[in-house]
C-alpha cells in the first residue's frame, strides 16, 4: 500500500493542498480557510487517509486548521517555514506559489518523516493564547506610554484613555492566567518551582508553562536547542568557525533574555557565572547568551526533579 503524505499551504483566505507521491489518483485542490472549508478539508483527508499532514507556521492562520485535523484523528506536523524553504531549494524547487508550496510540504513529510508536535489540550491552548495576548497588550501599552511623553496637548487625553483601557485589559488577562494556573494542580506546582528562582517572575513563568511544555522532560542540550540558545559549530577541514546560536522559539527566547538580564543582577549563581565570563574576556553578548543557557538548564532541572531553587544545587544543575 502506498503511503500518502499531504501538504497544506495556509494563507488568510485559502488552504492549498498538495499530495505526495504523485500519481496516486489524487490531484491538488484548495478550500477556503474558514469553518466550512476546514470541514471540507477534514472530510476529504479522512477519505485519503494520509500518513502525515504537514503545514507551515503561518502567523497563526494555521492554528484552527491544525486543531481541526488533529481532532479528526489525523497526524499533523506544523513546521518552521525556513526549514521547508531550505528543503525546497535543496530539492531543486525554486518556484514559489501556493500550489507549489503545498506540494513541497508533502514532499518534506515523505522525505524526512517529522514527528507530529503535540498541540496540547484545550486548557493548554487557552493558556498559550492568553500568554501571547498578554505580550501583545504589553507592547501596545509601552508604545502608547512612549507616545505620551512627546505628545502635544491636543492628543494627550486620547492617549491617556487608551493607556487606561490597555491597563484594564492587561489586568484582566493576567487574572485569567492566574486563574488557570491556580486551578490546575500540575501547573500550580511547576509555577511555584519556577518563581522560586531569582529572576523568574509572573511573566516568565507563565510563558514557560504556556509555550515550552517540554520543560523538564528533555535533556539540557535538547531544551537549549529547542529554545535557540545552543551554540552550533561552523567548522570545515582545519577551519574552526565562530560558534553561534540561531533558530528555536523566538518568543520563549526573548522572554528568557529579559529574565537573564534580571538574573545577572539578582541571582547569585547567574551573576557569578556572568562576571567570570566577562573576566575571561568574553564579549557581553556572548556572556549573556551563555547565562541564558545556564538559567534555562537550571529551570529545566528544577521542573524535572521537583525541587525548588537551591544555590548549591544550581551551580551544577
Amino acid at each position: 500500500m502506498v503511503e500518502i503524505f499531504v501538504g497544506v499551504d495556509v494563507s488568510k483566505e485559502r488552504l492549498d493542498v498538495g499530495v505526495w507521491p504523485e500519481g496516486v489518483g489524487v490531484s491538488s485542490f484548495w478550500v477556503r480557510n474558514d469553518e466550512g472549508g476546514i470541514r471540507e478539508l477534514v472530510g476529504r483527508l479522512l477519505e485519503l487517509r494520509p500518513c502525515l499532514v504537514v503545514m507551515e507556521a503561518s502567523g497563526g492562520y494555521e492554528g484552527e486548521v491544525a486543531l481541526g485535523l488533529k481532532d479528526a484523528g489525523l497526524r499533523v506536523c506544523v513546521m518552521n517555514a525556513r526549514k521547508v524553504r531550505d528543503f525546497a531549494r535543496a530539492s531543486g524547487v525554486l518556484a514559489k506559489t501556493d500550489r507549489v508550496d503545498a506540494r513541497v510540504l508533502a514532499m518534506y513529510g515523505w522525505a524526512l518523516r517529522p514527528e507530529p508536535r503535540d498541540l496540547g489540550d484545550e486548557e493548554t491552548r487557552r493558556l498559550r493564547a492568553l500568554v501571547v495576548r498578554r505580550r501583545q497588550v504589553v507592547e501596545m501599552l509601552m508604545g502608547e506610554r512612549n507616545r505620551l511623553c512627546r505628545a502635544s496637548y491636543g492628543v494627550r487625553g486620547n492617549i491617556e484613555r487608551v493607556i487606561g483601557a490597555l491597563e484594564e485589559a492587561l489586568e484582566e488577562i493576567e487574572g485569567e492566567i492566574r486563574g488557570l494556573l491556580e486551578g490546575n494542580p500540575n501547573w500550580r506546582e511547576k509555577w511555584e518551582l519556577l518563581v522560586s528562582v531569582p529572576g523568574v517572575g509572573f511573566a516568565v513563568a507563565s510563558v514557560l508553562l504556556g509555550c515550552l511544555r517540554e520543560l523538564g522532560s528533555l535533556s539540557r542540550r535538547k531544551i537549549a536547542s529547542l529554545v535557540g540558545v545552543a551554540p552550533f559549530s561552523r567548522d570545515s577541514g582545519q577551519r574552526r568557525g565562530k560558534r553561534s546560536v540561531w533558530g528555536g522559539r523566538s518568543y520563549v527566547r526573548s522572554t528568557l533574555y529579559m529574565a537573564t538580564r534580571v538574573a545577572v543582577v539578582h541571582n547569585p549563581v547567574i551573576k557569578a557565572f556572568y562576571e567570570r565570563l566577562i573576566q575571561q574576556g568574553k564579549p557581553r553578548k556572548v556572556a549573556i547568551t551563555a547565562c541564558m543557557r545556564k538559567l534555562l538548564t537550571i529551570l529545566n532541572a528544577i521542573v524535572r526533579t521537583g525541587k525548588p531553587w537551591n544555590p548549591k544545587l544550581a551551580t551544577n544543575p
